[in-house]
C-alpha cells in the first residue's frame, strides 16, 4: 500500500475536528461554571465515534436495502473481489448487492477481517468487467487502508457538532434570558457555535473525504494495474448517476460519503461536497497512465 502525504494531512483534520468538539465543551463548561461539561463532551464524542465504527457497515447496508450474494449467485464477482484481495494478500470482502439503478459501489466494516463491498444493480448494468474491476480496487483500498474507520470518525463527530452546537444555542439563549441583562459571554458562544461550528465540521469532513477518494483512487488503480479503466468507469459513473441520481434523504445523506461517487450528481452542492471533481480524479489517473487526450 502506498504511503500518501495526505494521511498526515487527514490525520490533522481529525485533530482539528475533535478539537472543535473539545472546543464546544469548554465555551459551555466556562460560560456555565460546569467543568463537568467538558469531560461530557469528550466522553460523548469518543461513544458516538465507537458505536459509528462498529455499526458503519449494519447502517449503510440497511440503509442501502443491501442484501449478500453467494459464490453460486455471482461467481464472476468473487473470482473479482477475490483476486484483487489475493494480490492485495488481504482477506477478502464479504459481497453484498443494492437494488438501486443509481450506479454506485462503496466500501464499509471496521477493518479489512470484516470488510464488506457493495455495489448497487445499477453499476453491475452499466459498467463492463475492465471498469467493474478498477472500481472494485478502488473499493478494496478502502478497506485495507482503513478509511472506514477515518470516515466514521469524521462523519459521526461532525453530525455531533451539529446537534450539540444547536443544543447549544438553545441552552445558551435560555440561559441569558434568565439572568437580567442576559449572559453576553453564553450569547456570543452560542451565536459563534451555531454559526461556525457546523460549517466547519462540514468542512473538514469533507477535506478528510476527498483526500481518501484520491488517495483510494491512486492506490486501487495500482492495484488493478488498470488506472484507465477506473478513469472511464468514473465518467460513465458520473454520466449514469446524473439520468439516476438517489432521492437525497437523511439516511442517504449519511452515507453517501462513502460512495464512490456523489450518488446525487449535479444536485448536490459542488462547495460542500464530498468528493473530488470527478474531471480531476479521471486527469490524475490518465495521468498513472501516461495518457494524454488530444
Amino acid at each position: 500500500m502506498t504511503h500518501h502525504n495526505g494521511r498526515l494531512r487527514t490525520a490533522g483534520l481529525l485533530a482539528f475536528l475533535f478539537g472543535l468538539l473539545l472546543l464546544i465543551g469548554a465555551i459551555l463548561a466556562y460560560s456555565t461554571n460546569t467543568p463537568a461539561f467538558l469531560v461530557i463532551f469528550g466522553l460523548i464524542g469518543v461513544g458516538t465515534v465507537a458505536y459509528s465504527y462498529w455499526n458503519s457497515d449494519k447502517l449503510a447496508l440497511r440503509a442501502m436495502k443491501a442484501y449478500p450474494v453467494t459464490r453460486e449467485q455471482a461467481p464472476q464477482l468473487y473470482q473479482m473481489v477475490e483476486g484483487l484481495a489475493q494480490r492485495a494478500q488481504q482477506p477478502a470482502p464479504r459481497i453484498y448487492i443494492a437494488p438501486s439503478p443509481t450506479p454506485n459501489a462503496f466500501a464499509t466494516g471496521r477493518n479489512p477481517e470484516n470488510g464488506v463491498v457493495c455495489f448497487t444493480e445499477g453499476i453491475l448494468n452499466l459498467l463492463n468487467e475492465r471498469e467493474l474491476r478498477g472500481v472494485t480496487g478502488h473499493e478494496l483500498m478502502h478497506v485495507y487502508n482503513r478509511d472506514i474507520l477515518i470516515s466514521s470518525v469524521a462523519a459521526a463527530v461532525a453530525g455531533f457538532l451539529t446537534t450539540i452546537s444547536q443544543f447549544f444555542l438553545l441552552f445558551g439563549g435560555a440561559r441569558g434570558n434568565s439572568n437580567q441583562g442576559g449572559n453576553p459571554l453564553a450569547l456570543i458562544g452560542s451565536i459563534l457555535a451555531v454559526l461556525l461550528m457546523p460549517l466547519a465540521a462540514s468542512l473538514i469532513q469533507m477535506a478528510i473525504s476527498r483526500t481518501r477518494e484520491y488517495d483510494a483512487d491512486s492506490d486501487g488503480a495500482a492495484l488493478s494495474e488498470d488506472p484507465l479503466a477506473l478513469a472511464s468507469a468514473l465518467d460513465k459513473l458520473e454520466r449514469g448517476i446524473s439520468r439516476y441520481p438517489m432521492k437525497e434523504d437523511p439516511k442517504h445523506d449519511s452515507y453517501a460519503h462513502m460512495m464512490i461517487a456523489n450518488p446525487f450528481g449535479g444536485r448536490a452542492k459542488k462547495l460542500f461536497s464530498t468528493h473530488p471533481p470527478m474531471a480531476d480524479r479521471i486527469a490524475r489517473l490518465e495521468g498513472m497512465a501516461g495518457y494524454r487526450q488530444d
